[in-house]
């Protein structure tokens, strides 16, 4: 779990205001310490006994997230009605599309001037 940690916060740390705290007893991530953007998940959580991200996401692309690979990507349990999608981790992860995943997310959910900043840096 320390290592899919570091790279994981590796990703989400590297966006304007964002820190990582321990929320529902897993690492998330969060812009201005107010909206949460993406959980880690060590496994044993609700039926899902393997490491997986939760990451904000639209219901439309959740859709199609889980169409194009029903065996990585899922509807996690409480945020999946809301769009969230939830990412296997114990398989190859393809680092550069949890990347992507997660700035995503972070667009989801940061005001526009945050945003900008992302696209000026």
């Amino acid at each position: 779990m320390s290592t899919l940690l570091s790279q994981v916060d590796a990703i989400c740390s590297r966006f304007p205001e964002v820190n990582q705290r321990l929320s529902h007893g897993s690492p998330g991530w969060f812009v201005r310490d107010k909206k949460n953007f993406v959980m880690l998940w060590d496994g044993g959580h609700h039926d899902h006994d393997f490491p997986h991200l939760w990451v904000a996401s639209s219901l439309e692309e959740q859709a199609a997230l889980i169409a194009s690979n029903p065996a990585v990507f899922f509807r996690p349990p409480y945020v999946g009605h809301r769009g969230w999608v939830g990412v296997r981790l114990d398989g190859k992860v393809d680092w550069a599309e949890i990347g992507e995943l997660c700035e995503e997310a972070y667009r989801m959910v940061a005001p526009k001037t945050l945003s900008a900043r992302l696209d000026r840096d």
